[in-house]
């Protein structure tokens, strides 16, 4: 099953991406990798995990920064199976003090990548708090993949 297939299945439409006229880029690509910019969550709520924002709804955002992200590999790619496999992913959780479930956050973004790459999705990771993101939003991913040449 392709990676578009497993999305129809699971119900998933990828945003459409465009890459306007800004100097940042949401990708590059350098041999057999793509490095995607940090993607922050297209719906949800607003506000820091452990305190307007509890773990699972900030599971569901990272889970939403992993669809968009799918989105831009789609734009950069043309199509999603020329992904081999997902490589690394850092996650950045907005945090009340104290907040320690960061890695349970990131979970939303790496079990849909699972879900979509089977064992190819399995990737390295890091999750950390953060004091703020942009737009109070509760997380944002970023993510390497390594393609086909």
């Amino acid at each position: 099953m392709t990676p578009e297939q497993k999305l129809q299945e699971l119900g998933i439409e990828l945003p459409h991406v465009e890459l306007g006229d800004r100097p940042l880029i949401p990708w590059v690509r350098t041999g057999n990798l793509l490095y995607l910019s940090g993607r922050t969550p297209s719906k949800g709520p607003k506000g820091q995990a452990g305190g307007e924002v509890s773990t699972e709804d900030a599971y569901a955002a990272a889970r939403d920064c992993g669809i968009g992200q799918l989105g831009v590999a789609k734009a950069a790619l043309g199509d999603l199976s020329k992904i081999k496999r997902v490589v690394k992913v850092l996650g950045m959780v907005n945090t009340v003090p104290g907040y320690t479930e960061q890695p349970q956050v990131i979970n939303g973004f790496s079990d849909l990548m699972v879900e979509v790459f089977g064992e190819n999705g399995r990737h390295a990771r890091s999750a950390v708090g953060m004091a703020s993101l942009p737009g109070n939003v509760p997380v944002e991913v970023e993510v390497i993949f390594e393609i086909e040449d």
